[in-house]
C-alpha cells in the first residue's frame, strides 16, 4: 500500500511540472524573415553566446502571434525584436542585455532614395528629408493599424490617421507641394514601422495630387531596387547594424536623405516575467 501511494504521489508531480511546462525553456528563438539584418545578428549571437537554441525563420506577424499565444500560456518565450514596434504596447516585454555587443548599439531608421531623385522630385525629396516621427505619435499609428488593420485596408486607416494629426505633419510638405499627377515609387519592406510610415507617406502624397506606387518586398530586393533606379524612395533602412551589408553593397548608389526616427533598437526580447534579462542568463 505504501509502495502504490508514493508511486501515485510521483505520478501526480511528474504530471504537475509538465502540465505547468516548467521541466525545460525555450528550445528556439521565433525569429522573422531569413534576409533581415537581425535573424543574421541572431545567428552570431547564437554562436558567440554558445546557446542551445536553433532560430527559426517565420516572418513578423507570426512571430507576434507566436509570442501571444506563449504569453497568454504563460510560458517562455524568446523572439527577435525591434522597437520601434506595437507588440511593446500589447505586452509587457523587455530587450535582453547584450554584453558582448552583438546587436550594436541603438540605431536610426533612415529614408534612403535612388540617385538623381532630386532632380526629378525636388518637392518630394525635401517632403522626405522633413519627414521625422516621434515614438508617441509612430507609436499611436502603428497601434491603430495593428488594431483596425484585420477589417480595413492599411492605407484607409493612415489616411484616417492623417486627418486627425495634421500637427504631426503639416511641417513636413514644402510650400506649393503639388505632383500633378505624378508617379512616385516608394516600396516598403513588411516591418511594422515601415508599414506605417510608408502607408502616411501614401496619404500624404496621394493627397497633394502624386500616384504613388508602393510595393512590399525583401530587404535586399528594395536595396536592388533602388540602386537600379526603379525604386524611387524607402523609409526603413535601420543603420548603422541592420542593413549595413545592404549599405555596403548598394551606398554608392543611393542617396541617405537622413534619419525619421531616433532610437530605434534591435536585440532578443521576452516577456519581463522571465528571469533572464541577459542574453548570457539564456546558458543558465
Amino acid at each position: 500500500m505504501k509502495k502504490l501511494l508514493m508511486l501515485m504521489v510521483g505520478l501526480v508531480a511528474t504530471l504537475t511540472l509538465a502540465a505547468c511546462g516548467n521541466t525545460s525553456g525555450p528550445t528556439s528563438i521565433v525569429g522573422i524573415g531569413p534576409g533581415a539584418g537581425i535573424m543574421a545578428a541572431t545567428e552570431e549571437a547564437i554562436t558567440e553566446y554558445g546557446l542551445d537554441l536553433t532560430l527559426d525563420a517565420t516572418s513578423g506577424p507570426v512571430m507576434v502571434s507566436e509570442l501571444g499565444e506563449a504569453i497568454a500560456n504563460g510560458e517562455d518565450v524568446i523572439v527577435t525584436g525591434w522597437q520601434p514596434h506595437y507588440k511593446f504596447a500589447m505586452y509587457d516585454l523587455k530587450f535582453l542585455e547584450d554584453p558582448k555587443g552583438i546587436y550594436g548599439d541603438v540605431e536610426n531608421i533612415h529614408t534612403v532614395a535612388r540617385l538623381g531623385v532630386r532632380e526629378d522630385f525636388p518637392d518630394v525629396t525635401t517632403f522626405f528629408e522633413n519627414f521625422y516621427m516621434e515614438i508617441d505619435s509612430l507609436g499611436d499609428l502603428m497601434g491603430e493599424i495593428n488594431e483596425r488593420g484585420e477589417s480595413e485596408d492599411t492605407l484607409d486607416i493612415a489616411v484616417d490617421w492623417m486627418n486627425n494629426n495634421e500637427d504631426v505633419w503639416s511641417g513636413w510638405v514644402p510650400e506649393g507641394f503639388d505632383g500633378e499627377g505624378r508617379t512616385v515609387v516608394v516600396d516598403y519592406v513588411n516591418w511594422a514601422e515601415g508599414i506605417a510610415m510608408t502607408n502616411l507617406a501614401v496619404a500624404i502624397l496621394e493627397a497633394n495630387n502624386y500616384v504613388v506606387e508602393y510595393t512590399d518586398l525583401e530587404p535586399g530586393v528594395v536595396f536592388q531596387s533602388l540602386a537600379d533606379g526603379q525604386t524611387d524612395f524607402f523609409l526603413d533602412a535601420w543603420l548603422p547594424v541592420t542593413h549595413e551589408s545592404y549599405m555596403d553593397q548598394y551606398g554608392d548608389q543611393l542617396v541617405d536623405l537622413g534619419y525619421n526616427f531616433e532610437g530605434a533598437r534591435i536585440g532578443l526580447v521576452v516577456p519581463s516575467y522571465m528571469e533572464a534579462d541577459s542574453i548570457e542568463d539564456l546558458l543558465e
